[in-house]
């Protein structure tokens, strides 16, 4: 909504007054080109709610016959895999009551052997369609959600991170901007995209101090970018652990 449009720009405006602070005139503004770009990823996270909506759109259907080169006769019929976890339920729920629940370990767990199931979905049946329709609804309170608070304590962590980097090496703070890209997708991929990222800035920290610092943050954001197991970041992060 317009609110939250606005908190993009606000947190854009903060980025731009630390840039210019830095210098960021002399360098086409690098650190705020990169910050409206990564920023707008971090906040259009996907969660349950946003996949169910963009599952139910009136435009979507169009879409995939076009895709298909479908005739206008054709039947067209869309089964979807999903594999929702306890932790996607979690965090659809208010905050507090999210948070209450997931410190009980037994009863999420007991409750995650029932929902974390593969279905095949048939989306184009109406229970089915009626189900998704009604979970897309819900995109109006999703700033109340714990995946919100989660989403939103994350990323206000990785700006910190950049601006702080920013202000005595300026290339590293863009380096560390740009690493909001391991971060993509929905459910597993996602979780797996947030593991690299993690461990990518803990790798970082290492070696902040070090002139050769954003080469570094460059090499371990592109290792991680390559493969999905992660091996080559590992690798890259025992060489650093090494020397720092």
């Amino acid at each position: 909504d317009l609110a939250y449009g606005s908190e993009y720009l606000d947190l854009l405006d903060r980025l731009l007054a630390a840039d210019r602070q830095c210098g960021g005139r002399d360098k086409a503004f690098a650190f705020t080109a990169a910050a409206a770009k990564y920023l707008a990823n971090a906040m259009a996270y996907d969660d349950v709610i946003r996949v169910a909506d963009l599952k139910t759109r009136a435009g979507r259907r169009a879409r995939i016959a076009n895709e298909l080169e479908l005739s206008q006769d054709s039947v067209l019929q869309t089964t979807e895999f999903m594999h929702p976890r306890m932790e996607e339920v979690i965090g659809m729920l208010p905050a507090r009551l999210g948070r209450w629940l997931g410190g009980k370990l037994r009863l999420v767990g007991w409750l995650d052997r029932r929902v974390s199931k593969g279905r095949r979905v048939r989306t184009y049946s109406l229970p089915w369609f009626l189900a998704l329709y009604a979970v897309g609804g819900f995109r109006g309170l999703r700033r109340a959600t714990l995946r919100h608070a989660v989403e939103t304590a994350h990323r206000d962590e990785w700006l910190a991170a950049a601006t702080a980097a920013v202000r005595s090496n300026y290339q590293l703070g863009v380096e560390i901007l740009q690493c909001r890209r391991l971060v993509k997708g929905y459910s597993d991929t996602h979780g797996r995209g947030l593991s690299k990222f993690d461990r990518t800035l803990a790798a970082i920290k290492l070696i902040e101090r070090r002139e050769d610092a954003a080469d570094w943050a460059r090499r371990l954001r592109e290792a991680a970018l390559k493969d999905s197991a992660g091996t080559e970041l590992d690798g890259v992060i025992r060489t650093i652990k090494s020397f720092a």
